[in-house]
Protein backbone atom coordinates (compact mmCIF):
# COMPACT_ATOMS: atom_id res chain seq x y z
CA UNK A 1 0.00 0.00 0.00
CA UNK A 2 0.84 3.73 -0.22
CA UNK A 3 2.08 5.54 2.55
CA UNK A 4 -0.11 8.36 4.04
CA UNK A 5 1.38 10.54 1.42
CA UNK A 6 0.87 8.26 -1.35
CA UNK A 7 4.37 7.53 -1.88
CA UNK A 8 5.00 3.53 -3.45
CA UNK A 9 6.70 1.45 -0.68
CA UNK A 10 6.49 -1.51 -3.12
CA UNK A 11 8.07 -1.31 -6.70
CA UNK A 12 8.50 -3.76 -9.96
CA UNK A 13 11.01 -2.62 -11.64
CA UNK A 14 11.01 -3.79 -14.80
CA UNK A 15 14.59 -3.47 -17.20
CA UNK A 16 16.12 -2.11 -13.92
CA UNK A 17 19.89 -1.76 -14.69
CA UNK A 18 19.16 0.61 -16.90
CA UNK A 19 20.39 3.83 -16.22
CA UNK A 20 17.29 6.18 -16.17
CA UNK A 21 15.60 2.99 -14.30
CA UNK A 22 18.22 3.10 -11.34
CA UNK A 23 18.28 6.66 -10.85
CA UNK A 24 14.81 7.11 -10.35
CA UNK A 25 14.94 3.52 -8.05
CA UNK A 26 16.85 5.37 -5.82
CA UNK A 27 14.53 8.36 -5.46
CA UNK A 28 11.97 6.30 -4.84
CA UNK A 29 13.79 3.81 -1.90
CA UNK A 30 15.25 7.45 -0.80
CA UNK A 31 11.19 8.56 -0.47
CA UNK A 32 10.42 5.60 1.77
CA UNK A 33 9.63 2.66 -0.91
CA UNK A 34 11.04 -0.15 1.35
CA UNK A 35 10.46 -2.85 -1.23
CA UNK A 36 12.11 -2.97 -4.69
CA UNK A 37 12.29 -6.05 -7.54
CA UNK A 38 14.34 -5.40 -10.16
CA UNK A 39 14.37 -7.74 -13.38
CA UNK A 40 16.56 -7.64 -16.25
CA UNK A 41 19.11 -9.69 -18.15
CA UNK A 42 22.70 -8.76 -16.61
CA UNK A 43 22.63 -10.33 -13.01
CA UNK A 44 25.54 -7.75 -11.92
CA UNK A 45 24.00 -4.66 -13.02
CA UNK A 46 20.73 -5.71 -11.42
CA UNK A 47 23.35 -6.76 -8.04
CA UNK A 48 24.08 -2.95 -8.39
CA UNK A 49 20.91 -1.74 -9.07
CA UNK A 50 19.77 -3.46 -5.84
CA UNK A 51 22.91 -2.29 -4.08
CA UNK A 52 22.59 1.17 -4.82
CA UNK A 53 18.22 0.89 -3.64
CA UNK A 54 19.35 -0.56 -0.36
CA UNK A 55 21.70 2.36 -0.27
CA UNK A 56 18.76 4.77 -0.58
CA UNK A 57 16.51 3.10 1.71
CA UNK A 58 14.96 0.26 0.65
CA UNK A 59 14.70 -2.44 3.23
CA UNK A 60 14.16 -5.67 0.75
CA UNK A 61 15.23 -6.05 -2.78
CA UNK A 62 14.95 -8.99 -5.02
CA UNK A 63 15.88 -9.64 -8.76
CA UNK A 64 14.54 -11.24 -11.59
CA UNK A 65 16.59 -12.30 -14.55
CA UNK A 66 14.69 -12.31 -18.32
CA UNK A 67 15.14 -11.35 -21.84
CA UNK A 68 13.31 -9.27 -23.47
CA UNK A 69 14.04 -10.52 -27.23
CA UNK A 70 11.39 -13.16 -25.98
CA UNK A 71 8.08 -11.70 -25.81
CA UNK A 72 7.16 -15.66 -24.10
CA UNK A 73 8.23 -14.96 -21.00
CA UNK A 74 6.93 -11.80 -20.48
CA UNK A 75 4.04 -12.71 -18.25
CA UNK A 76 6.36 -15.27 -16.43
CA UNK A 77 8.61 -12.55 -15.32
CA UNK A 78 6.19 -10.33 -13.84
CA UNK A 79 4.13 -13.05 -12.25
CA UNK A 80 8.01 -14.00 -10.57
CA UNK A 81 8.16 -10.17 -10.31
CA UNK A 82 5.05 -9.56 -8.16
CA UNK A 83 5.41 -12.63 -6.18
CA UNK A 84 9.06 -11.76 -4.89
CA UNK A 85 7.16 -8.31 -3.64
CA UNK A 86 5.02 -11.18 -1.17
CA UNK A 87 2.34 -7.99 -0.87
CA UNK A 88 0.83 -5.75 -2.87
CA UNK A 89 2.68 -3.89 -5.50
CA UNK A 90 2.15 -0.45 -5.50
CA UNK A 91 3.96 0.80 -8.75
CA UNK A 92 5.68 -0.80 -11.80
CA UNK A 93 8.17 0.60 -13.71
CA UNK A 94 8.77 -0.36 -17.47
CA UNK A 95 12.21 0.65 -18.30
CA UNK A 96 12.78 -1.75 -21.12
CA UNK A 97 14.33 -0.28 -24.11
CA UNK A 98 16.80 -0.78 -26.61
CA UNK A 99 18.54 1.93 -28.98
CA UNK A 100 20.98 0.72 -32.53
CA UNK A 101 21.99 2.89 -35.10
CA UNK A 102 19.42 3.27 -37.82
CA UNK A 103 21.74 3.24 -40.43
CA UNK A 104 23.66 0.14 -39.75
CA UNK A 105 20.96 -2.10 -39.04
CA UNK A 106 17.01 -0.71 -41.35
CA UNK A 107 18.20 -3.58 -44.15
CA UNK A 108 18.92 -6.04 -41.21
CA UNK A 109 15.39 -8.46 -40.68
CA UNK A 110 16.75 -9.68 -37.83
CA UNK A 111 18.17 -6.77 -35.84
CA UNK A 112 14.72 -4.31 -36.84
CA UNK A 113 12.78 -7.74 -35.54
CA UNK A 114 14.98 -7.34 -32.24
CA UNK A 115 14.44 -3.56 -32.13
CA UNK A 116 10.56 -3.97 -32.33
CA UNK A 117 10.52 -7.13 -29.90
CA UNK A 118 12.20 -5.21 -26.81
CA UNK A 119 10.72 -1.61 -27.58
CA UNK A 120 7.63 -2.99 -28.12
CA UNK A 121 6.33 -6.28 -28.11
CA UNK A 122 7.85 -7.65 -24.75
CA UNK A 123 6.77 -4.09 -22.90
CA UNK A 124 2.80 -4.99 -24.18
CA UNK A 125 2.92 -8.38 -23.19
CA UNK A 126 4.09 -7.37 -19.67
CA UNK A 127 1.55 -4.93 -19.21
CA UNK A 128 -1.04 -7.22 -20.22
CA UNK A 129 -0.46 -9.39 -17.33
CA UNK A 130 0.24 -6.66 -15.36
CA UNK A 131 -2.90 -5.11 -16.03
CA UNK A 132 -4.44 -8.02 -14.80
CA UNK A 133 -2.64 -8.08 -11.46
CA UNK A 134 -3.33 -4.21 -10.21
CA UNK A 135 -7.00 -4.28 -11.70
CA UNK A 136 -7.10 -7.82 -9.46
CA UNK A 137 -5.99 -5.83 -7.06
CA UNK A 138 -8.08 -3.12 -6.92
CA UNK A 139 -4.81 -0.43 -6.68
CA UNK A 140 -1.45 0.24 -8.13
CA UNK A 141 0.37 2.47 -10.89
CA UNK A 142 2.32 1.90 -13.96
CA UNK A 143 5.24 3.88 -14.95
CA UNK A 144 5.89 3.31 -18.72
CA UNK A 145 8.95 4.65 -20.42
CA UNK A 146 8.47 5.85 -23.49
CA UNK A 147 10.13 8.79 -25.97
CA UNK A 148 10.00 11.91 -27.55
CA UNK A 149 10.75 9.97 -30.22
CA UNK A 150 7.48 8.40 -30.68
CA UNK A 151 5.80 12.28 -30.85
CA UNK A 152 6.68 12.33 -34.96
CA UNK A 153 9.25 10.28 -36.41
CA UNK A 154 12.42 10.82 -37.70
CA UNK A 155 13.98 8.74 -40.75
CA UNK A 156 17.53 8.38 -39.08
CA UNK A 157 15.40 6.61 -35.80
CA UNK A 158 12.30 5.56 -37.29
CA UNK A 159 12.82 1.88 -36.37
CA UNK A 160 13.22 2.92 -32.80
CA UNK A 161 10.84 5.70 -32.62
CA UNK A 162 7.89 3.81 -34.54
CA UNK A 163 8.11 1.40 -31.60
CA UNK A 164 8.05 3.63 -29.15
CA UNK A 165 4.88 5.78 -31.16
CA UNK A 166 2.86 1.80 -31.09
CA UNK A 167 3.96 1.91 -27.08
CA UNK A 168 3.14 5.30 -26.04
CA UNK A 169 -0.06 4.96 -28.18
CA UNK A 170 -1.11 1.49 -26.95
CA UNK A 171 -0.43 3.30 -23.21
CA UNK A 172 -2.86 6.26 -23.90
CA UNK A 173 -5.68 3.38 -24.32
CA UNK A 174 -4.20 1.57 -21.99
CA UNK A 175 -4.75 4.48 -19.38
CA UNK A 176 -8.33 5.33 -20.63
CA UNK A 177 -9.05 1.47 -20.40
CA UNK A 178 -7.95 1.60 -16.36
CA UNK A 179 -10.44 4.36 -15.16
CA UNK A 180 -12.57 3.04 -12.30
CA UNK A 181 -10.03 0.73 -11.73
CA UNK A 182 -7.99 1.82 -8.76
CA UNK A 183 -5.01 1.65 -11.20
CA UNK A 184 -3.66 4.66 -13.19
CA UNK A 185 -0.78 4.69 -16.09
CA UNK A 186 2.06 7.27 -16.28
CA UNK A 187 3.73 7.62 -19.42
CA UNK A 188 7.27 9.18 -19.53
CA UNK A 189 8.44 11.34 -22.43
CA UNK A 190 11.86 11.75 -22.10
CA UNK A 191 14.14 13.59 -24.61
CA UNK A 192 17.86 12.81 -25.13
CA UNK A 193 18.97 11.60 -21.76
CA UNK A 194 22.68 10.87 -21.13
CA UNK A 195 23.44 7.36 -20.33
CA UNK A 196 25.10 3.86 -21.48
CA UNK A 197 22.27 3.69 -23.78
CA UNK A 198 23.31 7.07 -25.55
CA UNK A 199 27.09 6.75 -25.59
CA UNK A 200 28.73 8.40 -28.04
CA UNK A 201 25.85 10.31 -29.56
CA UNK A 202 26.46 14.41 -29.22
CA UNK A 203 23.83 16.01 -26.79
CA UNK A 204 20.88 18.23 -28.78
CA UNK A 205 19.32 21.13 -27.40
CA UNK A 206 17.52 19.70 -24.14
CA UNK A 207 19.64 16.91 -23.58
CA UNK A 208 19.45 15.98 -20.06
CA UNK A 209 21.13 13.55 -17.40
CA UNK A 210 19.44 10.69 -15.75
CA UNK A 211 19.27 12.14 -12.33
CA UNK A 212 17.07 15.22 -14.28
CA UNK A 213 15.03 12.36 -15.38
CA UNK A 214 14.06 10.89 -12.31
CA UNK A 215 13.35 14.12 -10.63
CA UNK A 216 10.72 15.16 -13.08
CA UNK A 217 9.21 11.17 -12.51
CA UNK A 218 8.89 12.31 -8.71
CA UNK A 219 7.00 15.35 -9.38
CA UNK A 220 5.08 14.11 -12.06
CA UNK A 221 4.13 10.99 -9.63
CA UNK A 222 3.07 13.33 -7.11
CA UNK A 223 1.08 15.39 -9.40
CA UNK A 224 -0.47 12.19 -10.65
CA UNK A 225 0.59 13.83 -14.06
CA UNK A 226 -0.78 11.17 -17.35
CA UNK A 227 1.78 12.43 -18.92
CA UNK A 228 5.43 13.54 -18.29
CA UNK A 229 7.97 14.96 -20.00
CA UNK A 230 11.71 15.28 -19.11
CA UNK A 231 12.59 18.15 -19.61
CA UNK A 232 9.20 19.98 -19.36
CA UNK A 233 9.85 22.08 -21.54
CA UNK A 234 9.97 19.38 -24.65
CA UNK A 235 6.16 19.37 -24.05
CA UNK A 236 5.82 22.90 -25.63
CA UNK A 237 8.62 22.07 -28.58
CA UNK A 238 6.88 19.34 -29.76
CA UNK A 239 3.49 20.74 -30.01
CA UNK A 240 5.01 23.15 -32.39
CA UNK A 241 7.67 20.17 -34.28
CA UNK A 242 5.01 17.89 -34.51
CA UNK A 243 3.38 20.58 -37.25
CA UNK A 244 5.80 21.57 -39.36
CA UNK A 245 6.06 20.52 -42.77
CA UNK A 246 7.32 17.21 -43.69
CA UNK A 247 10.72 19.18 -45.75
CA UNK A 248 11.18 21.27 -42.86
CA UNK A 249 11.09 18.75 -40.29
CA UNK A 250 13.45 16.44 -42.49
CA UNK A 251 15.73 19.58 -42.29
CA UNK A 252 15.63 19.89 -38.67
CA UNK A 253 15.64 16.47 -37.21
CA UNK A 254 17.97 14.77 -39.74
CA UNK A 255 21.16 17.39 -40.02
Amino acid sequence: MENAFGQPQSVVVLGGSSDIARAITKKLAAARAHTVVLAGRNQELLNAAASDAQEYGATKTDTVLFDAEDASNAARTVTEAFEKVGDQVDLVIIAVGLLEDQLSIENDAQATARMAMVNFTWPVAALAEIRRRLVAQGSGRILVISSVASIRIRRSAYIYGGAKAGLDRLCDGLADSLEGTGVTLHLLRPGQVRSRMTEGQHDVPFTTGVNEVAENVMRGLAGGDRVIWSPPILRYVFAILRHLPAPLWRKIMDR
